[in-house]
């Protein structure tokens, strides 16, 4: 497995209370596969991804992101363990206004001190894989909303995770823009055999994923595989 999550429970101050975000939840998500979490608006869908992302830390349970147990870790060592080995493409793509589309891709090989030459040669095979090689040196506002998603899908590939976190891709997006997205994200998911966990309340475009997890009220009920028909994912119902 490259990304567990055993019987996590996080909870946040409500007044006097304590309200339950995620409920005993436990998730595997095995390399090369891409698994959809979908629920409604407040199950708890962002809060297990920020929780698989090491950016809040669970009440209890445990997260093993490739083999490394998270508990316990420093602030520093998390956050190492993020730049490293996890990806994140956030439901809005935080680009710099400044920078071209290869500038924002290179940005996180500098910051893992990766030297400047080798990493636009990695930004451009990046940038290409996701169909935006042509578009290299446009800015974010020369960008639709789709073609902005694909520039934060190659940052957040950049220094080749094992572990690639999806928020809500297709939320701003129109119905072909987001299958289109969701295609290339399962794509890269196979071909890059690394772990894929992405969150939506859309199930429409979910045909070509691997298992699908629902989150009610903060609970994760199984995670089912897509039943294929004629080479074609079947979401179920």
């Amino acid at each position: 497995m490259s990304l567990t999550l055993t019987d996590v429970t996080l909870t946040y101050a409500d007044g006097e209370d304590r309200l339950t975000a995620l409920d005993r939840v436990s998730l595997e998500v095995p390399r090369g596969t891409l698994t959809a979490v979908v629920g409604p608006s407040g199950s708890g869908k962002s809060s297990l991804l920020a929780v698989a992302a090491t950016l809040v830390t669970p009440d209890a349970g445990t997260v093993t992101v490739d083999g490394v147990a998270t508990t316990g870790l420093s602030r520093a060592e998390l956050t190492a363990l993020r730049r490293d080995r996890i990806g994140i493409v956030f439901q809005q793509p935080h680009l710099l206004p400044s920078l071209t589309a290869v500038e924002q891709v290179q940005v996180m090989a500098r910051i893992a001190g990766r030297k400047p030459r080798s990493a636009r040669g990695r930004a451009m095979d990046l940038l290409d894989a996701v169909g935006m090689a042509g578009q290299a040196g446009r800015r974010p506002h020369q960008l639709s909303g789709g073609q902005r998603q694909r520039v934060a899908l190659a940052r957040a590939l950049m220094n080749d995770p094992t572990v690639l976190l999806v928020d809500e891709p297709t939320s701003a997006l129109d119905h072909e823009r987001g299958a289109a997205v969701i295609a290339l994200i399962t794509r890269l998911t196979h071909q890059r055999a690394g772990a894929t966990v992405l969150v939506t309340h859309d199930r429409t475009h979910l045909t070509a994923v691997d298992r699908i997890a629902e989150v009610h009220d903060g609970r994760l009920h199984g995670a089912a595989p897509v039943r294929r028909r004629g080479g074609c994912g079947a979401v179920p119902s």
